[in-house]
This record gives C-alpha cells, structure tokens and sequence, in this order.
C-alpha cells in the first residue's frame, strides 16, 4: 500500500460521503448521516499516514486502496 498525506484521504473521505463535523488542532473529526461512526484523520501539511493508521481509517470508512 502506497503512503498518502491526510488531506489526500480527506479528499476521498468526502468524496464517499463523510462529512466534516468538527476541527480540533491537527485533527479533522468525519462522521456520516446515520450512523455512529467517526473518523479522527491527522493533517499535518503533506506529511504521509502511517500505514497502519491509514490501513484502520480506510477499514473503518469502508473504504479500499483504489478508493483513494
């Protein structure tokens, strides 16, 4: 799996309906109509997500690698 930066998942995020509830600092705080689910993404300018952060944000989205 290749490293993106979080506004680049950001992007996908919205793209696939989430929508942003709340900043606080670094963190961009997602969640979708109807349901109780929340996604915290960390955007530190064009730093790339850990692969293991990205993998869990991306399962829980319910989202794959071509989504990106």
């Amino acid at each position: 799996m290749k490293s993106i930066a979080g506004k680049d998942l950001k992007k996908a995020v919205e793209r696939n309906g989430w929508a942003l509830l709340r900043v606080r600092g670094s963190h961009h705080i997602y969640g979708k109509p109807g349901s109780n689910i929340r996604l915290s993404i960390l955007i530190h300018g064009n730093a790339a997500l850990k692969k293991g952060l990205l993998n869990h944000l991306l399962k829980v989205a319910g989202l794959t690698e071509s989504d990106l």
